[in-house]
């Protein structure tokens, strides 16, 4: 295994959850003590879509999974390019 490309892929997953994290974040009540409130319609979706696979998603939302795939993807051909002018 190329320690190289889970650098690259690592990097890429924490620039997934930290976007995640802001959005998660800016849609929660910030409470007096620090804490966060999901807001319920939230809470609610994103349950849904824990027990949906991803076959019975709406189009929508495999959209937002695929712009995720696509930040893996890119970083996988910026790999093997640059493996290939080594």
């Amino acid at each position: 295994m190329d320690n190289d490309i889970i650098e690259i892929l690592s990097k890429v997953a924490h620039e997934r959850w930290a976007h995640w994290q802001k959005y998660l974040h800016s849609v929660c009540k910030r409470n007096e003590d620090g804490s966060l409130t999901i807001p319920k319609e939230k809470v609610e979706r994103w349950e849904r879509q824990i027990k949906t696979e991803y076959k019975d998603l709406s189009e929508k939302e495999k959209d937002s999974d695929r712009e995720q795939a696509y930040e893996y993807l890119k970083a996988l051909e910026l790999f093997f390019k640059e493996k290939e002018n080594e």
